[in-house]
């Protein structure tokens, strides 16, 4: 089982991602960062955008520690170009589901791995990874009842694929851990590359 050389720390709030990261069997530390990703919101590249809001996000917590590796992430929803983010309220995830549905879109999650010693960042690598996901036709009445079970609500797209969304899936070309939102393979190439496991 790989073992980090340091504390590894995951820099979100997401319980997904910490259930993810749990199965690779790492032992490691959630540290939530709420940090504004409004700074980078004038990259237009979805991909820059993912990839400048993880690094934002492992910054925050990397500059708290003395020692460790940090890992943050960022996970959109793109369709066309156009990045949908998470639903302000039912009538938003509506409209984003009716705007997804019959559809092929990209998720992509931004990834910022920072090592930390002696409270300076010595060194970082940043990646992003997309899979492709096709959401077949769905009725009105399937789509409301889907938004009202409040699932919705905290997803970026409106939609959980680990999830009751599952049923609105026709199938993904890629990472399906990507699209939960921690792309593990990568994660641990990442930190592999960073000589963090012992």
């Amino acid at each position: 089982m790989l073992k980090p050389r340091k504390p590894l720390i995951l820099a979100s709030a997401s319980p997904r991602r910490e259930i993810l990261l749990r199965q690779l069997g790492l032992d490691f530390e959630v540290r939530p960062s709420y940090a504004e990703d409004g700074a980078v919101i004038e990259l237009q590249h979805p991909a820059a955008y993912a990839r400048a809001a993880a690094e934002l996000k492992a910054e925050v917590i990397a500059a708290e520690i003395s020692s460790g590796y940090v890992i943050g992430a960022d996970t959109i929803v793109v369709q066309e170009g156009r990045i949908l983010g998470k639903p302000e309220d039912d009538t938003h995830a509506m409209e984003i589901l009716n705007h997804l549905q019959g559809h092929t879109h990209q998720v992509i999650t931004g990834i910022a791995v920072i090592h930390v010693e002696d409270g300076v960042m010595l060194e970082r690598t940043v990646e992003h990874v997309s899979t492709d996901v096709r959401m077949r036709r769905c009725t009105q009445g399937e789509l409301q009842a889907y938004i009202a079970t409040g699932e919705p609500r905290d997803k970026a797209g409106a939609y959980g694929i680990q999830g009751y969304g599952a049923m609105f899936i026709e199938g993904i070309i890629g990472d399906y851990f990507n699209v939960v939102g921690l792309p593990l393979c990568a994660l641990v190439r990442m930190l592999a590359y960073l000589d963090a496991f012992e």
